[in-house]
């Protein structure tokens, strides 16, 4: 079993930058992949990016590709997603999950994770 909370969420204007944290207790994420998703109010969930634990292998939406790093620690068993150059359209509330099971490729269905966090808002002003 492993709990994934989320951090770092908050109100910042267009062209800044927020770091979230996705923290995970409870097990290692060896061999798996964590993985960073959004809902914005009235849409779907829209997958942004995700690292494989072992090595390190990373997978980003088109739309914030160039934008967005995803990156691990492995000592303190934390995920983090760096935003930089935000946009009011990624507003969102942003959500860390881990893979259900090893992957050959990074997965990036939702249905493909589990142990979902709480989330965490980030809203961008125009």
């Amino acid at each position: 079993q492993v709990d994934l909370v989320e951090s770092g969420g908050g109100l910042v204007q267009a062209g800044d930058s927020l770091r979230l944290s996705c923290a995970a207790s409870g097990r290692t994420l060896t061999d798996h992949t964590v993985g960073w998703f959004r809902q914005a109010p009235g849409k779907s969930q829209e997958f942004v990016a995700a690292i494989n634990w072992d090595d390190d292998t990373t997978l980003y939406a088109r739309s914030v590709k160039g934008r967005f790093t995803i990156s691990r620690d492995n000592a303190k068993n934390a995920v983090y997603l760096q935003m930089n150059s935000l946009k009011p359209e990624d507003t969102a509330v942003y959500y860390c999950a881990k893979s259900v099971r090893p992957f050959a490729r990074v997965p990036d269905r939702g249905s493909d994770f589990d142990s979902w966090g709480q989330g965490t808002q980030v809203t961008v002003s125009s």
